[in-house]
């Protein structure tokens, strides 16, 4: 039978004749409160995964021992660390891909150096931007005469590594296998990049214009390095062709893709959330990734409230913290919007202007409160259900209304959040993607019910 599930079902939102709804791009909390009452949306459900996990964490009713364990929870992931070796030749894209993944420019403060001789005989530790714990590693050039496989690895440190990615501009060598062959023996997992595809493009182009067709040069360079491989004796290598210049086209969405398939629990995640979202799909599994630890953040706030003598509004800055984390993970930030418009070729107000949501263009601890307090007001039923679920809040009657009030705004700011994120992208690259809530309205308070 199908799994039970329980549904937050939204108000009916849709403008009427007798009221026209106000422009939510300069909408005040009061007039953010009304439209959440009037217009339409999905269903917006509580998933029953989360209460399962609630239920199956809560044997005690000890709010303390429970929070601890939440917090715990939410620590762990949030040390989790990431560590990804990069090695190649001399000259092959290592540092402008590296600088890419961080979302930087060559040159940006921070930015791993371009352009120059390698000379370092050790590992370059390169961290992400917005979060330590992923570490790039740009490793020594591996193009020497007396270039030794094993030896090499042990020199870099391979037992810390996730996986390696092997990068190459021109052609794969003798000395890629040998280092792949390495890598495997030792249990670890590797990835071939063939650097710089838009520059092998743009030359194709200039030596036959008139039959010159991209799809076709891709195929035949991605063949190419597959034979290359091959002929080293290497069976199935994964190959992606990649420009450091533009993610978004060739193989970086299948490149990103297939590294999240390959990893598994605390590491996939972290890896969603650091490497840039370029095309609409990067956008929703980053999305879904972080939909999973909504709960354990309302949780928290429940625990708060439910503290004797502290009123709900204590939550707005642990909040705050989660969504200014949100609105930065899909790249709505003020630095991040510039970076791309940069890339683009676009202004940075004309990707702001892209960004509908309220959260989105005005994350500010006085809306934040207003939207808990309209689902904290609408949310009693919504609560006494989440009770049945979750025995501990059933002497926490703040508690339970707060949960569902944080639950509701820390998931709905999310589907905002990533609606905002493919609008932006729609406009820096020209995609086609169908963007799904395109209108610039915010999502709906609601019930739950069996």
């Amino acid at each position: 039978p199908p799994s039970k599930r329980w549904f937050l079902f939204p108000f009916h939102l849709r403008p009427t004749s007798e009221a026209t709804p106000p422009s939510l791009s300069a909408a005040s909390p009061g007039e953010l409160v009304w439209k959440m009452q009037t217009s339409a949306m999905d269903s917006l459900e509580i998933r029953e995964q989360d209460l399962k996990e609630m239920g199956s964490l809560i044997q005690s009713h000890v709010v303390l021992e429970v929070s601890t364990q939440v917090q715990s929870l939410l620590d762990s992931l949030d040390s989790t660390t990431l560590d990804i070796a990069v090695t190649g030749e001399s000259g092959a894209g290592k540092s402008t891909f590296i600088n890419a993944l961080r979302g930087l420019h060559d040159g940006d403060p921070g930015a791993a150096c371009t352009g120059v001789i390698e000379t370092t005989a050790s590992p370059t530790l390169y961290q992400h931007p917005h979060l330590p714990n992923v570490r790039l590693w740009d490793l020594p050039g591996i193009g020497t005469p007396c270039f030794q496989a094993e030896t090499y690895l042990h020199q870099t440190g391979f037992e810390r590594y996730d996986f390696f990615i092997i990068v190459a501009s021109e052609r794969f060598r003798e000395s890629h296998v040998k280092l792949a062959r390495a890598v495997k023996a030792m249990g670890k997992r590797f990835y071939f990049v063939r650097s710089k595809a838009d520059q092998d493009l743009r030359a194709s182009q200039r030596r036959r214009p008139t039959y010159f067709q991209e799809s076709r040069v891709l195929w035949e360079m991605k063949e190419d390095c597959i034979r290359q491989l091959q002929k080293q004796g290497l069976d199935s290598p994964k190959v992606f062709l990649i420009s450091s210049f533009e993610l978004h086209r060739y193989d970086f969405p299948l490149l990103q893709e297939t590294l999240a398939e390959e990893l598994e629990g605390h590491k996939r995640h972290v890896l969603l959330l650091s490497f840039p979202s370029v095309t609409a799909a990067a956008v929703q599994k980053k999305k879904n990734s972080l939909r999973k630890h909504i709960w354990k953040k309302a949780l928290l706030a429940c625990f708060v409230s439910a503290l004797p003598g502290l009123p709900m509004h204590l939550n707005i800055p642990m909040l705050m913290k989660t969504l200014v984390s949100y609105r930065r993970n899909f790249g709505l930030d003020d630095a991040s919007l510039g970076a791309l418009a940069l890339a683009s070729s676009k202004t940075s107000s004309e990707l702001k202007s892209q960004v509908c949501s309220t959260l989105g263009r005005d994350l500010s601890e006085n809306a934040v409160h207003s939207i808990l307090s309209q689902a904290a007001c609408y949310g009693q039923i919504a609560a006494r259900l989440v009770k049945n679920k979750v025995p501990l809040l059933d002497n926490l009657v703040a508690g339970g209304i707060s949960f569902v009030a944080a639950y509701y705004l820390l998931h709905t700011a999310l589907d905002s959040f990533a609606q905002d994120a493919q609008r932006v992208l729609e406009k820096a690259y020209g995609f086609e993607d169908d963007i799904q809530g395109s209108l610039c309205y915010p999502p709906d308070p609601g019930f739950l019910f069996d």
